[in-house]
C-alpha cells in the first residue's frame, strides 16, 4: 500500500469515527441502530429497520444525511402512493412534442422509505430493482443511480391495519434487519435534556448547519478497506457452515425452518462481519464479528414453518440455536 493509499485510508477512518460520535450525540440510547446505519452504509447496502413510533427512526438517517455529503430525501409510503412517484414520469412538452423523463426521490443519495410496508406492492417492487440493480428502468430507458446509494426503510410492527407484507423478494434485497427497543432510563433523561436545548437554541437563533464529516469518496475508500481486511480460513468456513446449517438444520431445528438463507445472506454476513471489524479498528475478522452480526443478517432471511409460528418461535431463536451449535473455530 503507497504512502497516499495508506493516508486516505487513515482520514476516511477518522471520518467514519467522528460521524459515529455525532450520531450518538444526536440520537441518544440507540447504540445499536447507529452501529447498524454506519455498517450499511460501509458495506453498501441498504438497512431495514423496525420499532415502535417514536424511537428516533427518522431523526437518526436525517442526522446521517447532515453529515455526508450527498443528498438526502424522505418518501413517505401510504397506501395511494404510486411506483411513478417513487421512480419518477415523462413530462410532455408542448413545445417541441416530445417526452423528457423527470427523476423521483429515489435518484438521491440516502432515501428514508418510511413504513415502507403500507405501500402496496406495485411499488415496494418499484423500489426492488432499484435497490437490487442501482438503477431505474422507464419505458427502453435506464437511467443509472448514484455510486452512493443508501435505502433505510422503516416498518411499525404494532398497527398491521393497512398495512402489505413486505415479500421474501425484496426481504432479501436489505443487508440489514434491525430492530429498535425503548432506551433505559438514563437514556431517557438525556433524551429530555437534548430536546429541551435543542428547543431554547432554536427559539433563539436560527440552527446551524452541521458540516460534512464524511465525503463520498472516504465512503468508498472505507468501503475498499473492509475487504482489506484479513478473514482465515477457519473463519470463512465456520461463516459457510453458519449459512449451511440453516438450510440443512440439526435435527431439533429442522420442524422450525421452511426456507434457509440464500447466497445473498452469505455474501452480506461477510461483508457486515468485515464490517464489525473494521469499526472496531482491527485489521482481522474473528468468529465473534460473525457472532455480533448474525441476527440482523439472517432475521429477514429465515423462513419459520407454522409449527415455529404456533409455538411462539421466530427466526432470532433459530439464528441464537444455530449459533451455539455450530462449532466455532
Amino acid at each position: 500500500m503507497s504512502l497516499t493509499s495508506s493516508a486516505s485510508s487513515t482520514a476516511a477512518a477518522a471520518a467514519v469515527r467522528d460521524v459515529s460520535a455525532y450520531l450518538q450525540s444526536q440520537v441518544i440510547g440507540q447504540e445499536h441502530l447507529v452501529q447498524r446505519m454506519l455498517m450499511t452504509l460501509l458495506c453498501g447496502g441498504h438497512l431495514l429497520v423496525e420499532g415502535a413510533p417514536g424511537l428516533a427512526k427518522t431523526r437518526a438517517i436525517k442526522a446521517m444525511a447532515e453529515i455526508i455529503e450527498g443528498d438526502f430525501h424522505r418518501i413517505q409510503f401510504t397506501p395511494d402512493l404510486l411506483p411513478s412517484d417513487v421512480t419518477g414520469t415523462e413530462i410532455y412538452r408542448p413545445a417541441d412534442g416530445s417526452f423528457n423523463f423527470q427523476q423521483g426521490p429515489i435518484f438521491h443519495n440516502l432515501i428514508l422509505a418510511d413504513e415502507i410496508n403500507r405501500a402496496p406492492a406495485k411499488v415496494q417492487s418499484a423500489l426492488l430493482e432499484a435497490m437490487a440493480e442501482r438503477q431505474v428502468s422507464f419505458g427502453r430507458q435506464t437511467f443509472a443511480l448514484p455510486e452512493l446509494f443508501m435505502v433505510m426503510a422503516t416498518q411499525n410492527p404494532i398497527e398491521q391495519e393497512g398495512t402489505y407484507a413486505l415479500p421474501e423478494a425484496q426481504l432479501d434485497r436489505f443487508l440489514l434487519h434491525a430492530i429498535v427497543d425503548y432506551p433505559n432510563g438514563q437514556a431517557e433523561a438525556e433524551i429530555l435534556h437534548l430536546v429541551r436545548s435543542e428547543a431554547l437554541r432554536n427559539g433563539s437563533e436560527p440552527a446551524k448547519a452541521p458540516q460534512t464529516l464524511i465525503t463520498q469518496a472516504q465512503v468508498l475508500e472505507a468501503r475498499e478497506g473492509l475487504l482489506g481486511l484479513h478473514m482465515a480460513e477457519p473463519v470463512e468456513r465456520y461463516l459457510v457452515e453458519l449459512i449451511l446449517a440453516s438450510r440443512n438444520p440439526p435435527a431439533d431445528l429442522a420442524p422450525l425452518l421452511e426456507l434457509g438463507a440464500s447466497p445473498r445472506g452469505t455474501i452480506g454476513l461477510d461483508l457486515c462481519a468485515r464490517a464489525n471489524a473494521w469499526l472496531a479498528q482491527r485489521d482481522f475478522v474473528t468468529p465473534e464479528d460473525v457472532q455480533a452480526v448474525a441476527h440482523d443478517v439472517l432475521r429477514h432471511r429465515l423462513i419459520c414453518s407454522f409449527e415455529a409460528n404456533a409455538q411462539g418461535l421466530d427466526s432470532d431463536y433459530v439464528i441464537t440455536q444455530l449459533l451455539q451449535q455450530v462449532p466455532v473455530p
